[in-house]
């Protein structure tokens, strides 16, 4: 089977003129105002009470958050680490009031460590590009709440209005790119939108595949439980494929995702019989809390390019990261 070379990264259109930002949603957000600080990089959380049958706002939380033992609500609204939109603290016994807004933190007693640091590739006045470990989610979720990229680079630099404006897989690594300003982050986050930003992974996957693999595959995928499925009707994702080398079982492949639709990546290389190493979802889903920090899934974001809409220049960064060469040359042929 030929072997590709690489192509080189660029912006996927012609600059476009700079515009002014308008106001987006996430903009309004970050102009509410906050009655809590940022503690060590990890931002409040606000919940609106919504009509109800509570007769405390107690009751609710315990109902909306059962994760969290009733007595730790209660420790957390005596020490005054549960406030109203005024700052003001939420005893226990506080009447329950349909719109009211309370601030709190999440906290998790014994939240499992995430090995790895990640790396600043490049930081201006506008944006942070970060270079993150396989196994770090990008933002706080479930089971992880500061052992996040976003919390981490918080309390790093110092940044409590930074905010991601796309995301990659927990399981993969490589960049991600932050918005500092809230007033300039919805005009990052339209080139992810309307697809002006170019993209490169790299992967190592099981080799041979089935049949030879397309220059460009497309299919439709829709999002079923914890994965994504391709299902028949018109395509609504678009993955190009460079084979970049040939290790026997395996292959170290170059991809170009047009589009972001959820584990686009790891579903194409599946579907077209060549999963990605180490992956816990593809084909067989691997259970909840089994991470083996020494199998990473072999999947880099490598590269990044578009024209920044907010100074016209180009942008194009890339990981200092390498899939791992070991894997290529040793893996065994099971999938």
């Amino acid at each position: 089977m030929p072997v590709s070379s690489s192509r080189p990264l660029s912006p996927p259109h012609p600059p476009r003129p700079a515009r002014a930002p308008r106001s987006s949603g996430s903009q309004r957000r970050a102009r509410t105002p906050c009655p809590l600080p940022t503690l060590d990089g990890l931002s409040p959380s606000c919940v609106a009470l919504p009509p109800g049958p509570w007769a405390q706002v107690l009751d609710f939380l315990c109902e909306r958050f059962p994760q969290v033992p009733r007595a730790d609500w209660v420790a957390r609204m005596q020490a005054g680490r549960v406030v109203d939109a005024q700052g003001r603290p939420v005893p226990p016994e506080r009447p329950y009031a349909k719109d009211l807004r309370v601030w709190y933190y999440r906290e998790l007693p014994d939240e499992p460590p995430v090995p790895g640091e990640a790396r600043i590739v490049f930081q201006d006045e506008w944006l942070v590009v970060a270079d993150k470990p396989h196994f770090l989610p990008v933002i706080p979720s479930g089971r992880h709440v500061r052992e996040t990229l976003l919390v981490r680079l918080k309390k790093q630099l110092g940044l409590d209005t930074l905010a991601p404006i796309h995301r990659i897989d927990r399981e993969t690594a490589g960049l991600v790119v932050f918005a500092i300003q809230p007033a300039t982050r919805g005009a990052y986050q339209r080139l992810f939108e309307q697809r002006l930003v170019a993209k490169r992974y790299e992967a190592l996957v099981h080799w041979p595949p089935p049949r030879p693999l397309p220059a460009v595959y497309r299919s439709r995928l829709e999002s079923v439980f914890m994965r994504s499925q391709e299902v028949a009707g018109e395509p609504n994702s678009e993955t190009a494929i460079d084979i970049l080398a040939e290790h026997g079982p395996v292959a170290h492949l170059a991809l170009r995702p047009h589009t972001g639709r959820k584990h686009q990546l790891r579903a194409h290389c599946c579907a077209l019989g060549v999963p990605i190493l180490h992956d816990g979802i593809y084909p067989a889903l691997r259970p909840e809390g089994a991470d083996d920090f020494a199998r990473p899934l072999q999947l880099l974001a490598q590269a990044i390019a578009f024209t920044d809409p907010v100074t016209g220049a180009p942008r194009r960064f890339e990981s200092a990261r390498t899939l791992d060469a070991a894997v290529a040359r040793t893996a065994a042929t099971g999938r």
